[in-house]
């Protein structure tokens, strides 16, 4: 799944949600310095709000469709796994990564990071979560039921749980940077903000998102036109309730 978004990384770039700026504000404020690294940057989505507050930013993703797209678009990029990924001896302010860190070994990634990272610079992997209004994550269900009957999880429970669903994955997050042993005691901040979508806002993002990627066009078409039925239903517009979660830790002991 993780090497699944680079099949169409010009929609992933345009239909995926961007990073509150309150978030980004706080984590470029708080660097000691203006370089930073950007794990798993996709298209760049995060890392151009954070070069738009006068940061530099390097970006590493194992993607190479992905990272075209965002040297395209004014990032600088290097193609690797982060765990294989080669420094040169340079340090950073901050390592940042958004939705990227789950893809990633918790354990070896906060090891890695500690290693780039200056003193008193942090770490910070945050995700967006987002929570479906109940009409719409029923009408989702229902399709995927039908459309995707083997599918391992149940799309409402997913849509509406919101960050029940994530906290395993924020809980790793944690817990790896612990057992790296260079960091703070890690903190779990949260930004809460909201989103009015079209009905063909939605529609183009759904095929972004990972349960999606590998779906074959005929069955991913099916979807699309019951979800959309079900925006119609509620006027061609919905307003989704997000909140953006960090996991982040400074940087300790001696680089």
């Amino acid at each position: 799944m993780a090497e699944s978004f680079g099949s169409d990384a010009e929609r992933y770039d345009q239909a995926r949600p961007r990073y509150p700026q309150a978030m980004v504000d706080r984590i470029a404020t708080g660097s000691p310095g203006p370089d930073i690294l950007d794990v798993g940057c996709g298209t760049g989505i995060a890392a151009r709000q954070f070069q738009q507050t006068g940061r530099t930013v390097l970006g590493v993703e194992p993607d190479a469709r992905m990272a075209d797209v965002a040297r395209r678009l004014g990032t600088e990029v290097e193609v690797a796994a982060f765990e294989a990924w080669d420094p040169a001896g340079r340090h950073f302010d901050a390592v940042i990564a958004g939705q990227a860190w789950h893809w990633i070994d918790p354990v070896a990634g906060a090891a890695k990071a500690a290693r780039v990272l200056r003193p008193g610079a942090r770490l910070a992997a945050f995700w967006n979560v987002f929570r479906l209004p109940s009409d719409l994550a029923e009408a989702l269900a229902a399709v995927c039921r039908r459309v995707m009957p083997d599918a391992p999880f149940d799309f409402r429970a997913v849509t509406q749980a919101g960050l029940d669903v994530y906290q395993p994955i924020l809980a790793r997050a944690a817990d790896g940077i612990r057992a790296a042993g260079a960091f703070g005691e890690p903190e779990q901040w949260r930004f809460d903000w909201e989103w009015t979508y079209t009905r063909d806002a939605w529609l183009e993002q759904i095929p972004t998102q990972g349960a999606f990627t590998r779906l074959p066009p005929a069955e991913l078409a099916e979807v699309l036109e019951g979800v959309g039925a079900a925006i119609d239903a509620m006027g061609g517009s919905f307003t989704m309730p997000y909140a953006t979660v960090v996991i982040t830790a400074p940087r300790t002991a001696p680089a």
